[in-house]
């Protein structure tokens, strides 16, 4: 859903969850307002038209990502949203496009895929994104939900469908088991950034250096596909440290804080 101010002063856009679980979230995904327009009245009243839809929704709970420490905390904190996952962007600016050796993965075969996963890994792939559930989500109403072969496509189709382009790459097993895996969305193919979605190691197969080695291979990989492209965004939880360790060992830099923040109606 979406709302505009007058002559383009604001706009807030809202996400309402429809999944079994989580029929009583929401996110807010846009709440802005020109700078020159602040201070008037003008983002109250777009959160006032939100809420009312909320709460004729009957949802009793919604989040939107914040960053820290600007004007947008702020305004959040007087309408009692609270921080309930502080993360943080982190950067990686891409190698220069050429020809790389994949990383050593003993006993792990390194797969990418363009676009949907295949029809032939989609099961294993959504198996592998279930480990998501150990994933730090600190005071988060939202609740993780049970991955399919179908829910994954669905999602992936989405933003193929809005212009966007994505790529995957695997650590596999011979017996056809995805141990680990990392995803980057290009919502401009042409432009100069990407953002880094799940990146995830399989509990049985953590400790091996998989979730460093998905995500050297993807930046090599984006690298020589997209030669304009020059980085990759990604947010981690403050209290995810293995994932923090992994985006320190590969030259990630800490851009800004941001959080999730969360209010019940």
């Amino acid at each position: 859903m979406l709302w505009t101010a007058g002559e383009d002063t604001g706009v807030a856009a809202l996400l309402l969850f429809t999944e079994e679980g989580n029929t009583h979230n929401a996110f807010l995904d846009v709440l802005t307002v020109r700078p020159e327009e602040r201070r008037r009245g003008v983002g109250t009243a777009l959160w006032e038209r939100v809420r009312e839809e909320l709460l004729a929704q009957g949802r009793t709970s919604v989040a939107a990502m914040v960053t820290l420490d600007g004007p947008g905390q702020a305004f959040a904190e007087a309408l009692g949203f609270t921080n309930v996952l502080p993360m943080a962007w982190y950067v990686q600016d891409l190698p220069p496009a050429g020809p790389a050796p994949a990383p050593e993965t003993p006993g792990y075969e390194l797969l990418t895929w363009h676009g949907l996963v295949p029809d032939a890994w989609a099961p294993a792939a959504a198996a592998a994104h279930a480990a998501m559930e150990d994933a730090p989500t600190g005071d988060m109403e939202e609740r993780i939900q049970t991955w399919t072969a179908q829910r994954l496509h669905t999602l992936q189709q989405l933003i193929l469908d809005r212009g966007g382009e994505m790529v995957t790459v695997a650590a596999v097993t011979p017996d056809g088991e995805v141990a680990a895996y990392t995803e980057i969305v290009l919502p401009d193919p042409a432009g100069t950034g990407a953002v880094q979605y799940d990146t995830v190691v399989v509990p049985a197969h953590r400790g091996r250096g998989l979730g460093r080695a998905v995500k050297r291979h993807m930046a090599v990989q984006a690298a020589a596909r997209y030669p304009r492209l020059r980085r990759i965004a990604t947010t981690v939880a403050d209290e995810n440290g293995p994932m923090r360790a992994v985006n320190e060992a590969l030259g990630h830099r800490r851009e800004r804080g941001v959080g999730i923040f969360q209010i019940k109606l």
